[in-house]
């Protein structure tokens, strides 16, 4: 194998190693997203365990983050409960950031 091969196998193993770690912090992001929304909206443990399994599953419909943000704006609507969309969208970047640290340990 020459060097450039070589070169691309490594390249290639990267970015797989990053994709997945991609999807890890997603999924771990989404697990306290529906933590604390299953909280909001009053679930018991094994309601939220459930909860978390709809998020991770709703952020896989499309790129990006906006599904999960229509799913728990819907869910507290239904619920009735009143909550600005900012709150929501923070309490989003609160749960990426703790799931990204939790992979730099």
């Amino acid at each position: 194998m020459n060097k450039f091969d070589e070169r691309e196998k490594s390249f290639e193993k990267k970015f797989q190693m990053d994709e997945e770690l991609q999807f890890k912090i997603a999924a771990k992001s989404n697990k306290y997203l529906g933590e604390w929304a299953g909280s909001k909206l009053g679930k018991s443990e094994e309601e939220k365990k459930n909860y978390i399994q709809e998020i991770i599953k709703s952020d896989l419909e499309e790129a990006g983050q906006e599904d999960v943000f229509r799913k728990i704006k819907k869910d507290f609507q239904a619920a009735s409960i009143v909550i600005e969309e900012t709150e929501i969208r923070d309490q989003m970047k609160k749960a990426f950031t703790r799931a990204k640290e939790d992979f730099k340990k």
